[in-house]
């Protein structure tokens, strides 16, 4: 699966572990990702690709925008719990 700008991940190594984010840019090997929360849009996280798993929904531009729309759509999409339906096998 190809990441894009705005797709949700889910983190699986580090302090973020297990928490969904969304994809600010995408500069391989490595990926900028924000929550909105612990991850501001100011202040992004860059993180490799290989401790990220992507999640079939992607978020509009409009949702990134903001760091409460951002968590509003981050909350939508399952962020808040586990095996969400938006889970995808890499």
């Amino acid at each position: 699966m190809e990441l894009k700008r705005g797709q949700v991940v889910k983190s699986r190594a580090g302090r973020d572990k297990d928490s969904y984010m969304a994809v600010l840019e995408l500069d391989p090997p490595w990926v900028v990702l924000a929550d909105g929360k612990k991850r501001p849009v100011e202040r992004p996280k860059r993180k490799k690709l290989m401790h990220i798993s992507p999640t079939l929904r992607v978020l509009s531009e409009e949702a990134l925008a903001t760091n409460r729309k951002l968590r509003a759509a981050l909350r939508e999409a399952g962020g808040q719990g586990e095996n969400t339906p938006y889970d995808a096998e890499v």
